[in-house]
């Protein structure tokens, strides 16, 4: 699978665990150094990075004889590198959102038709409800690959008579994605004969379904072992919540449009729809960062109504340093673009919520605006805030990386960071006042969302126990 999170080890796993360091590292030499023996004088360039971790993962699992591989794809699916498996035992395609777009193409009919590629001849595969186009898109790919497709039913309907299913993840979206590994984790099961799989169950398609070209699986009833997967199952940094005192960090890896409404779906349901704490105030903040050709200003509109009380806006370096930073460093990104890549974000911010004013009463007078962004470094930090005095629920800051934003948001309440540096390295009146509300709020509610590579940052800060 990909991304990784905080170590690169956790895309191969086996048993559900990250394979050890001294797998890794016996591995990794053995494919590099096949590698570098065998390539062409004439194109002597090693495979890329996700290239060469997939052909690593494929030869770890057949090294280490495992029964049955899951192998998520990169990006797409028709030219990826994943793809080169001839005869695997069962496809799935989740819900189609607008990602990638330089690679995959700028609609969703023509993101299906790349993930659709990855259907093969003879071999079964599953969907989920998804728009009328796109789906006709995908029946076209599975009828020119041959490759029988199917819709998988509503969850609902594998739940009998009022028992309804536990699932370990947050949001209304996971009940797709529950229904889809429902369907494929069957069919392998199939394939092994497993004659405890219980027995299938005809139910009526849902509307939703209805006119569909694409004919729709029947439902099953389902084993104790599936139940309690669907409820034990746990993703990191997927809808994570992890309460440290008095500030509770929301975790979400969203980067679409579709993503990051369920996202604020979930985050209103989870922090949002609590009592405000009796005994003091409660601050909002959003920490935010966005990679790729993403459409980061769509993005930003779709989080204004959770009223934050301050945006954060840092690359996902953890430090400014990239010596302890191996596994979170990108190469092909500089801080310098990064950091500018967050100054439109925090120019982005600031007009969506000046577009605000007049519209809701959360704003309580107009925000200024004036000057350019100036960078105040001070005994080796650095903030970047706009010049202008702001009121709170408006205040825009950018920090340089992971460690210095978190630092600041936690003002030395959280246990796993080191407080902030002494209060001469933030002189600017937005950092200033906000660390006093922060340290004086009784409930200090954090949302970390728009890229994984932030959110797996983020992770291995306020979880030091994932680094090992």
């Amino acid at each position: 699978s990909s991304p990784h999170l905080v170590q690169v080890r956790e895309r191969i796993r086996i048993n559900g665990q990250p394979i050890s360091k001294d797998l890794f590292n016996k591995y990794f030499w053995l494919v590099y150094n096949r590698l570098e023996e065998t390539k062409d004088p004439a194109h002597a360039s090693m495979p890329a990075y996700f290239r060469f971790l997939t052909i690593m993962a494929f030869h770890v699992f057949l090294q280490e004889k495992v029964d049955l591989a899951v192998v998520e794809v990169g990006i797409g699916g028709t030219y990826d590198c994943t793809n080169i498996i001839r005869a695997p035992v069962v496809c799935g395609v989740s819900s189609l959102g607008i990602d990638h777009t330089s690679i995959l193409g700028d609609t969703m009919e023509k993101i299906a038709w790349q993930k659709g590629g990855i259907f093969k001849p003879g071999v079964p595969a599953f969907t989920v409800a998804q728009p009328e186009r796109p789906l006709e898109v995908l029946r076209e790919r599975a009828q020119e690959l041959k490759c029988p497709l199917y819709l998988c039913p509503e969850l609902d309907d594998f739940e009998e008579g009022c028992r309804a299913l536990e699932l370990g993840l947050a949001g209304a979206h996971q009940r797709s994605n529950a229904a889809l590994a429902l369907q494929l984790a069957r069919t392998w099961l199939q394939r092994r004969s497993r004659q405890d799989l219980g027995e299938l169950k005809e139910v009526p398609p849902s509307t939703e379904l209805l006119g569909r070209p694409v004919p729709v699986a029947p439902a099953f009833r389902l084993t104790d072992a599936m139940i309690q997967g669907l409820r034990d199952t746990e993703w990191l940094g997927r809808t994570q919540v992890l309460s440290h005192g008095p500030v509770t960090w929301y975790l979400d890896g969203a980067h679409t449009t579709s993503s990051i409404q369920a996202c604020v779906r979930w985050f209103r349901q989870a922090a949002l729809n609590q009592d405000k704490p009796h005994d003091g105030s409660e601050v909002r903040v959003l920490l935010f960062n966005a990679t790729g050709d993403r459409d980061t200003a769509a993005l930003l509109k779709l989080l204004v109504p959770c009223h934050f009380d301050y945006a954060v806006f840092c690359p996902n370096f953890t430090e400014v340093s990239v010596t302890n930073n191996a596994d979170q460093q990108n190469f092909n990104v500089t801080l310098e673009n990064a950091l500018t890549r967050c100054l439109e974000n925090q120019r982005t911010w600031t007009r969506l919520l000046e577009e605000k004013v007049g519209q809701d009463p959360w704003l309580p007078s107009p925000l200024r605006v004036g000057g350019l962004l100036q960078p105040a470094p001070t005994r080796g930090s650095l903030l970047l805030v706009p010049p202008a005095p702001r009121p709170l629920n408006s205040p825009a800051l950018v920090f340089p990386c992971l460690a210095q934003a978190l630092r600041w948001v936690a003002q030395g309440r959280d246990p796993h960071l080191a407080a902030p540096a002494a209060s001469g390295a933030h002189p600017h009146p937005a950092a200033s006042s906000g660390a006093v509300l922060l340290r004086e709020a009784a409930a200090v509610r954090v949302l970390v969302t728009g890229s994984l590579h932030l959110v797996g940052g983020a992770l291995r800060l306020l979880d030091p126990a994932l680094s090992q």
